[in-house]
């Protein structure tokens, strides 16, 4: 069984945060409403366009779910 998206995303949590995918990882981490068991794309992606302003771009997003992939599966 593969962690969650958020479980995965933690690992890149720094402060203060080098790139873009750590702003992401730290925003995310504050968000207490952020999707903490959700492994599915769809969810996800439609959770950050309505409550994600803390991102750049949904770039940053795809390119975490990407990475997600790789490594977890």
């Amino acid at each position: 069984m593969r962690k969650s998206f958020y479980h995965y995303l933690m690992k890149f949590r720094e402060e203060p945060p080098r790139d873009e995918l750590a702003k992401f990882a730290n925003h995310a981490f504050a968000d207490h409403s952020f999707p903490k068991a959700a492994d599915d794309y769809d969810e996800l992606s439609r959770y950050l366009e309505m409550n994600g302003s803390y991102l750049s771009g949904m770039r940053v997003f795809d390119e975490a779910w990407d990475r997600y992939l790789e490594e977890e599966t």
